[in-house]
């Protein structure tokens, strides 16, 4: 169906006064013709009377024939001009008529070309489906005038058969239950359904209800809007499809960072993003060789290492997204027939190449959705190097921290004890009192380093905050604690708690280097620990111990190698929280954190 100019500087002006009859021009000429020629003909058959026919008879002949060729031939010759005249008139005024309704038709065909061109563009615009519907009807019911308009979306239309448009039924609505539905005024007598199936994909129905049967250019017209308002809807769909899969993707870089499970989740949400089988993920080693660190063909089989594929050497070369011949994809995945890689760029270079394989053809419309998932995955992956990476330096800082305090520590008061009972050995036959007073030091000493020994490997002990959450984790760690110093501490939670998982490390961490604190310079009988959660979650850790002054040691790292309050104090503030400490000596220590809930 063409549509005619949307405005009016791209019509040309329509005027009655423009058009000629059928037949108009003839008409004129005709009518132009005889004005000319009938008074010469009049006058020729006048005089051709008076002088040829007249003569022949006396005068009473030529009295009656006069009156005969006067009072009968003008009058006639009168009518039948005048006659011929009306018709022609008549004829004018009839095509005029005409002229008139062709135009009305015009006008009404150009204003629901016009509405359908407005509703074309309505639908092109909205993000969400339900923005969609309400446009969507609205504009149907201006373009085609009817009484009712009903679109609905819904999962259980697979069932439906029949053509593009179904007949027209004298039946109000028949609305079915579930999925999504817009309806606009009130059901009319007469109905025509529509269904929406864009690229042969059934999403759902139109129907519109009309007081008097529409006309077969209405039908068209409803035919029209279904079909653009099936491609708006696909296309609202798969916009909304590519959001979800950028929020996933986005959602595995903010929270995973075990290698091996954020390539299963990356790839797996790119891969679902194609209905693809298989996928695999080449990731560059610090010497910027590729290597296969995730793979997972259609069986299900998961692997890893091996030889580096053609294929997958190609696209990190050429650095762009490319297609596999089958004999590559194969190369990739055994029984697979197609391949599509995404390579994996930072501004410091190639970190990767993401694989995808599968038994159709990859559309090339979906490629730059593919290569913005692969910019995520990206991210993703540095995220997690550099996460395993400052790991491996923890790690490394916790074994010289260990070296350290073995050697300034506990290796000093083992050697000062060696030495003391050396000394021991050769005082007790000359004076066995002060030989026993040095080895009740020495076993005071010993007892005094096996419970520093015992501290240090509770602080080690791995916590898996991950598997049990914020709340078990710590009312295990409190409860062990309490057992293994000697301190009485109770645990008192109220309210919700809900941290994002880099909130909740950062919380469980300064109960724990809190702790480790009151254990190490406290000299504390009890211990009470805090956690309450409404707008915002509250951590406090208050002892009854000795307290002291926090100026004099808040640049301090603590002396077990952890975090100094300066150092907690920044890990809070850098998530959006506060921290504070109040002590005095003799007064116990209060310690106060806050972070905004997840």
């Amino acid at each position: 169906m063409s549509l005619p100019p949307s405005t009016p500087a791209e019509r040309p002006a329509v005027s009655l006064n423009n058009f000629q009859p059928h037949g108009g021009r003839l008409l004129s000429r005709t009518v132009l013709l005889t004005r000319n020629l009938l008074p010469l003909l009049i006058v020729l058959v006048v005089v051709a009377y008076e002088e040829m026919f007249i003569p022949l008879g006396d005068a009473s002949f030529g009295r009656l024939a006069h009156l005969a060729f006067y009072g009968l031939a003008g009058p006639l010759v009168t009518f039948f001009t005048i006659q011929w005249i009306a018709e022609g008139v008549q004829a004018r005024e009839q095509a005029e008529a005409e002229l008139r309704g062709l135009y009305a038709e015009l006008s009404a065909s150009h204003e629901r070309m016009s509405a359908l061109q407005h509703l074309m563009r309505e639908v092109s615009e909205p993000a969400d489906l339900e923005t969609l519907l309400d446009v969507a009807v609205r504009g149907a019911q201006a373009a085609t005038g009817a009484a009712s308009v009903q679109a609905e979306l819904r999962g259980n239309m697979q069932g439906m058969v029949g053509p593009t448009v179904a007949g027209l039924t004298e039946a109000g609505l028949s609305v079915r239950s579930g999925g999504l539905s817009r309806q606009l005024g009130d059901p009319g007598r007469y109905q025509v359904n529509v269904v929406l199936r864009p690229d042969g994909e059934l999403l759902g129905e139109l129907r519109l209800s009309f007081a008097e049967p529409p006309s077969s250019d209405t039908r068209e017209l409803i035919a029209a809007i279904g079909s653009e308002l099936g491609s708006a809807v696909l296309s609202t769909q798969r916009r909304t499809r590519d959001l979800i899969t950028l929020f996933e993707v986005d959602q595995s870089i903010r929270a995973e960072r075990n290698m091996q499970r954020l390539l299963a989740r990356v790839t797996g949400n790119i891969a679902g993003r194609v209905q693809a089988s298989a996928r695999a993920a080449f990731l560059t080693d610090q010497d910027g060789m590729l290597r296969l660190e995730y793979a997972r063909d259609p069986g299900g089989e998961i692997r890893s290492g091996g030889a580096l594929p053609d294929f997958v050497r190609r696209i990190a070369e050429g650095g762009q997204p490319g297609v596999a011949t089958p004999q590559e994809a194969a190369e990739v995945f055994p029984g697979v027939q197609a391949a599509l890689a995404l390579p994996m760029h930072s501004e410091d270079g190639l970190v990767g190449v993401i694989v995808l394989g599968g038994e159709g053809t990859f559309e090339k419309e979906r490629t730059p959705l593919l290569a913005l998932l692969a910019s995520q995955a990206t991210l993703a992956v540095r995220n997690a190097r550099a996460y395993l990476y400052s790991e491996e330096l923890a790690i490394g800082e916790e074994r010289n921290r260990i070296a350290r305090e073995i050697h300034d520590g506990v290796a000093q008061s083992l050697a000062f004890c060696a030495i003391k009972l050396d000394v021991v050995a050769r005082q007790i036959p000359s004076n066995p009192a002060q030989a026993v007073m040095d080895v009740q030091e020495a076993g005071a000493l010993l007892r005094e380093q096996i419970r520093e020994v015992r501290r240090s490997i509770f602080a080690l002990r791995p916590i898996d905050l991950e598997r049990y959450g914020l709340l078990e984790t710590v009312r295990r760690y409190v409860l062990d604690f309490g057992e293994q110093h000697g301190i009485k501490v109770q645990l008192d939670v109220q309210g919700d708690i809900h941290l994002a998982p880099g909130d909740e490390a950062v919380v469980f961490r300064i109960v724990q280097e809190s702790l480790n604190n009151v254990a190490k310079h406290a000299r504390a009988a009890s211990v009470v620990v805090r956690l309450s959660g409404n707008h915002s979650v509250r951590l406090s850790i208050e002892d009854d111990g000795q307290g002291f002054d926090p100026a004099q040691v808040s640049g301090r790292v603590s002396s077990a190698g952890g975090l100094g309050l300066v150092q907690m104090r920044e890990r809070v503030e850098s998530r959006g929280g506060s921290y504070r400490v109040e002590s005095e000596a003799g007064r116990g220590t209060r310690i106060e954190a806050r972070l905004p809930q997840g």
